[in-house]
């Protein structure tokens, strides 16, 4: 009667939605101040003044079929040259208005990419610990999900493991830095061993090997940590941005995708990205926010609260005597659970109203994420009761 993969998909609901809707619950009972959810990615840093500014400006001031109608599918040409002039400014590329496919955000921006890329058995790679919602978006394109384990010390690739994921069917490669959920970053020796060894496997195999490198976290990196720009460093690479984190728009959906002149047959590939939004019914990305982030192009993030958070709950975690690699970007710790089994532990942590999400679904047993996008007030208060699900631990040892 329907299709159970979509019945599933759509009664099933990934397990930070159903944290969070757990929590929406919960404090329905006890009082919103007393929940201390850390289980969405939603930035709780105001909108930039200039972002709410620029929206009323053109709301104001332009004509209101010049704002709320089709743009053609690409986004708007102006916006586009906008865009890629920001980015060479930047990055020291080279990209023009045509390489940009304006998206509905990062999640579009990705399943755009996928779609365009796939084949009948091919293989997309992913580095856990992961975004979950990669492996949904990649099967929903007829691909298939490889993961490489973890290198839990410091969350950079573990190059062993990851040369045996590569096959013949290995159509492109996901890089997520800063990462989600780890906060780490990728070193530039780690994309240049990443970059050179798919160059020398694109010999060997005969084929192009892409590098999907999702981006909404770029602005986020700490303590002037650089984060390099893939496409200077390997020419198959497609970006997937979002302003979703860097101007706190999670609900406006409006992000790109750049395709550089360099890729393997840039026209087909290009033309293949138009064809995947036409399938998937991407018209067009919302057309206001194409002008706002083409008034808003390359002014600065605010990360000053994801700054003070993170070094306040890494520094609280570890003194209750949590093991946590120290993050470098993003606005997520993902330190290690107090037993083996991540779900028990984060089901014991709600005896606390600490809402936790384990790190399986993450590709990474045994861990957990926690979203310090939230009010610092709140991680103050929060800490005792992490020091309290830590002693009820060391008095089973």
């Amino acid at each position: 009667m329907v299709s159970e993969k979509m019945y599933e998909l759509g009664t099933k609901k990934s397990t930070i939605r159903t944290i969070f809707e757990f929590g929406r619950k919960r404090a329905a009972e006890v009082g919103e101040e007393n929940i201390f959810d850390f289980s969405l990615g939603n930035p709780n840093v105001p909108t930039p003044e200039f972002v709410r500014q620029a929206a009323m400006d053109i709301l104001a001031d332009m004509e209101p079929s010049a704002v709320h109608g089709y743009t053609i599918a690409p986004g708007n040409p102006e916006v586009r040259e906008i865009l890629a002039k920001s980015i060479n400014e930047r990055f020291g590329t080279n990209f023009a208005g045509k390489n940009l496919f304006l998206t509905a955000g990062a999640a579009a921006a990705l399943t755009i990419s996928f779609k365009a890329l796939c084949e009948e058995g091919d293989e997309f790679i992913a580095f856990a610990p992961f975004f979950p919602e990669y492996r949904c978006f990649v099967e929903s394109v007829g691909g298939k999900l490889v993961v490489v384990p973890a290198q839990p010390e410091d969350f950079q690739i573990d190059f062993a493991a990851f040369e045996k994921c590569l096959t013949p069917r290995t159509k492109a490669v996901i890089v997520n830095s800063p990462n989600n959920p780890s906060g780490a970053i990728y070193s530039e020796a780690t994309i240049e061993r990443l970059t050179e060894l798919l160059a020398l496997k694109e010999k060997e195999y005969g084929h192009p090997i892409f590098i999907i490198s999702d981006e909404p976290y770029r602005e986020i990196a700490f303590d002037g940590y650089p984060v390099p720009y893939v496409t200077k460093y390997y020419a198959n690479t497609l970006v997937c941005y979002s302003y979703s984190k860097s101007f706190s728009l999670p609900g406006e959906r409006i992000g790109y995708i750049v395709v550089p002149d360099e890729v393997s047959d840039f026209g087909k590939v290009y033309g293949a990205v138009a064809g995947a939004a036409r399938v998937l019914t991407h018209v067009n990305a919302p057309s206001l926010w194409q002008l706002v982030v083409g008034r808003c192009a390359g002014k600065p993030s605010d990360i000053s609260t994801y700054v003070k958070n993170g070094q306040m709950l890494y520094q609280g975690l570890i003194a209750a005597g949590f093991t946590c690699v120290k993050p470098q970007g993003a606005f997520y710790l993902f330190p290690k659970a107090l037993e083996a089994d991540d779900y028990a532990f984060c089901e014991r942590a709600k005896k606390y109203d600490l809402l936790l999400v384990p790190g399986t679904d993450f590709g990474c047993p045994g861990y957990f994420r926690v979203a310090y996008c939230i009010k610092t007030e709140t991680i103050e208060r929060a800490l005792p009761l992490f020091k309290k699900l830590a002693a009820e631990y060391l008095s089973f040892a």
